[in-house]
């Protein structure tokens, strides 16, 4: 299923990791694919509060927990600047949904990065 929501196909999720040699291109790929999923499914699931919206966004934080060994084997790391990166486009992904009133933390509540 591909993503329609217009603010979510204009967004450069995980930009500033791009931007970052410390980041390899090939794992921040894989990021951007979860957060991609994430739209997906909450497009297709349609969550209708804020407790369904966590379980997707929870899920997809599981994703990045299993990718964290990805990025040690590489020489990098999900630390402070990725953190808020991920964050702050899980974030993104609630607002441009039309849940805005979210918790961050909650969102992304089973984060062990």
């Amino acid at each position: 299923m591909a993503v329609t929501n217009e603010q979510v196909t204009g967004h450069a999720f995980l930009k500033t990791l791009y931007g970052d040699g410390y980041y390899p291109d090939h794992l921040v790929d894989r990021g951007r694919e979860i957060l991609l999923r994430l739209c997906e499914r909450v497009e297709a699931e349609r969550p209708g509060d804020l407790d369904a919206l966590y379980v997707l966004t929870q899920a997809a934080t599981e994703e990045f927990n299993a990718l964290q060994d990805a990025f040690w084997e590489a020489g990098s790391d999900i630390e402070t600047v990725a953190r808020e990166e991920i964050a702050g486009d899980v974030h993104f992904v609630a607002r441009a949904y039309g849940f805005d009133g979210v918790d961050v933390e909650e969102l992304i509540a089973t984060r062990d990065w």
